[in-house]
């Protein structure tokens, strides 16, 4: 119908928009709905970063830490036809996602996301990258142990998994064996920087 579906992270909703100026909030998911994409199934799955606290500069809101109503991040997952937000995912290999920031499918249905981490007044929880795969119950943890995973993406033949890590200005890119699995790499890193910004500029 030509309208486009965004989440207003500080309002803690998801709205559909039109030429027209229309709006529309097809859900209230509290939080801090991040990335969204729609499914093989057809519903809206968005990452929730769990919310931030926001400061004002020059007409922006900027977010920053954690806030006191703070009760962990998740993937959810919104029915288009009736607003009903499900939570999909809060956990994964036993640890609690902190921060999910966004999420892209491959032609198969899988789902690669990433979780940011979360920002507090004297420490920082690391992010990383993660796989659900179609119809599974449970994901899995790819790579970990980086500063802010924030953007995700596949290369045209899903051979490839990039993800940008924002605080360091780095682009990393982990090559696949199959859906889900990474090739091995540097025993650090499970990926490789194929670019990265001057002076930490991000």
């Amino acid at each position: 119908d030509g309208s486009v579906i965004v989440v207003e992270i500080e309002k803690k909703c998801v709205t559909r928009c039109w030429g027209d100026g229309k709006t529309e909030i097809i859900a209230h998911t509290g939080g801090g709905p991040n990335g969204l994409a729609i499914g093989p199934d057809g519903a809206l799955w968005v990452c929730n970063n769990g919310g931030f606290i926001y400061t004002e500069m020059d007409g922006l809101l900027i977010p920053g830490n954690c806030p006191d109503d703070y009760d962990g991040g998740r993937i959810e997952r919104i029915d288009l036809s009736t607003g009903k937000v499900e939570r999909v995912l809060d956990t994964v290999d036993g640890h609690k996602l902190k921060g999910p920031n966004d999420l892209v499918f491959d032609k198969a249905g899988n789902l690669y996301f990433t979780d940011h981490g979360k920002t507090y007044s004297r420490h920082r929880d690391f992010g990383g990258l993660f796989f659900l795969a179609r119809g599974a119950s449970e994901a899995k943890e790819l790579d970990f142990h980086y500063t802010s995973p924030n953007g995700v993406g596949l290369s045209p033949d899903e051979q490839t998994v990039y993800m940008a890590d924002t605080l360091t200005g780095r682009m990393w890119a982990f090559d696949l064996e199959s859906p889900g699995v990474i090739k091995p790499a540097s025993p650090f890193n499970g990926g490789r920087v194929v670019a990265t910004m001057p002076g930490l500029q991000y």
